[in-house]
C-alpha cells in the first residue's frame, strides 16, 4: 500500500521555501499531492489556473508529486485521495500557533489521517508568498526566493522585466 500524502496551500505564488517543502515530503512519502486552495476570502495576484501551472513546471523533476486544486474542506480531499498525512511548513513559532489550531480541527474531522510539520530551512524562514510578491512589485531581487519560472511570471504580472 502507498503512503499519500497531501501538501496543501495558496501557492501564491510557490516559492523556494514550499519547493523545499514538497520535495522533503517527496522523499518521504509514494505519492504527494500539492493542492491549490481555491480560498474565495483571498484576493490572489495568480489564478488557480496559473498557479497549478508554475507547481507543475517546477516540480516536473519529481515523478511522484501530482498537482491538484480543491475548495471545501481538506479532510474530505485528502480522504478523496487516499491519503493517510498533511504535510505542513513550519517557519516560526508563530506559525506553530495557527496550524495547531488547524491540525485539532482536521483531527475532529478525521482522525486517521495525520498531519506532519516540516521545519523550513533557515535560508527559508522568513520566505512568504506575500513578501516575495511585495519585492516584486517594485522590482527588487527575487532569483533567490524562487524558482526561475516564478520570477519570470512575477515579472510579467508587474511589468518590470
Amino acid at each position: 500500500m502507498s503512503k499519500i500524502a497531501v501538501v496543501p496551500g495558496s501557492f501564491d505564488p510557490i516559492t523556494n521555501g514550499h519547493l523545499d517543502i514538497i520535495m522533503r515530503g517527496a522523499s518521504i512519502f509514494d505519492e504527494v499531492f500539492v493542492v491549490v486552495l481555491n480560498n474565495s476570502s483571498k484576493n490572489p495576484l495568480f489564478s488557480v489556473e496559473e498557479r497549478m501551472k508554475l507547481i507543475k513546471d517546477v516540480t516536473s523533476h519529481l515523478p511522484n508529486v501530482k498537482v491538484d486544486t480543491f475548495s471545501g474542506l481538506l479532510m474530505d480531499y485528502a480522504k478523496n485521495v487516499g491519503a493517510s498525512a498533511i504535510i505542513r511548513g513550519l517557519r516560526a513559532v508563530s506559525d506553530f500557533e495557527y496550524e495547531m489550531q488547524i491540525t485539532s480541527m482536521n483531527r475532529v474531522l478525521n482522525d486517521e489521517i495525520e498531519t506532519f510539520f516540516i521545519m523550513t530551512k533557515n535560508q527559508y524562514s522568513f520566505l512568504s508568498s506575500s513578501i516575495v510578491k511585495e519585492v516584486a512589485k517594485y522590482g527588487g531581487k527575487i532569483e533567490e526566493l524562487v524558482p526561475p519560472q516564478v520570477e519570470a511570471a512575477l515579472k510579467l504580472k508587474y511589468n518590470n522585466d
